[in-house]
């Protein structure tokens, strides 16, 4: 999920590149970013499956599981990498709106989309979760999406020690400061972008290829 562009674009690329047939879910609006993908995933000799829609839907996450295996004859690899992450500099600013959303994108996304994907899922498959250095050194402006973060981490160890007798790996990736469209559009203030990454031991933010 998330596959037009930052880190999923880079996992959905280099999973083509190993070998794999590939389907990835987008917002509709990000079609361009989105047949750049498959394009790139097609040049490797691999299949490639856009399957756009909004992941705050119940009924789309079970259609994009269904649209997944029908595309790909199968499923083996399922990652949960589709984010909202909005600065807000108080709570008091975080709207019912924003909260749901986020919640919607970052938690109930990814309990619809397993529950979905578990019953086509074979010993050896992987489960793979976006977590965050958020979810244990929240920043203080991202509120709602470092919960959301705790939450992710948590959700990968319990599904990993439930899942594990099955041979089904579940695991998390949990950056630090990444170049992403999340960081431009509205998930930094303008003053933290330009010191963004400059705090970490290699003194830059990191690049999504590097996470793929």
């Amino acid at each position: 999920t998330g596959g037009d562009s930052g880190m999923g674009r880079a996992a959905a690329i280099a999973y083509a590149r190993e070998g794999a047939d590939v389907a990835i879910n987008y917002f509709p609006s990000e079609e361009p970013d989105a047949q750049e993908v498959m394009a790139l995933i097609k040049a490797e000799g691999r299949v490639g499956v856009a399957i756009p829609g909004d992941l705050r839907d119940e009924a789309f996450c079970r259609r994009l599981v269904e649209d997944a295996v029908k595309g790909l004859g199968g499923l083996d690899i399922v990652v949960n990498n589709a984010g909202r992450q909005q600065a807000r500099a108080s709570i008091l600013d975080v709207t019912n709106e924003d909260f749901d959303a986020t919640m919607k994108t970052n938690i109930y996304a990814p309990f619809w989309i397993i529950k979905a994907a578990l019953p086509h899922l074979k010993p050896g498959s992987v489960i793979i979760g976006t977590a965050s250095e958020q979810a244990y050194d929240p920043s203080p402006d991202l509120y709602d999406y470092a919960q959301t973060k705790a939450a992710t981490m948590n959700y990968v160890k319990s599904l990993a020690k439930q899942l594990a007798t099955k041979g089904i790996r579940v695991n998390a990736v949990a950056p630090g400061p990444i170049w992403t469209p999340l960081q431009v559009s509205g998930g930094a203030t303008m003053e933290k972008l330009e010191k963004f990454g400059g705090q970490t031991p290699m003194g830059r933010a990191g690049q999504p290829a590097e996470l793929g």
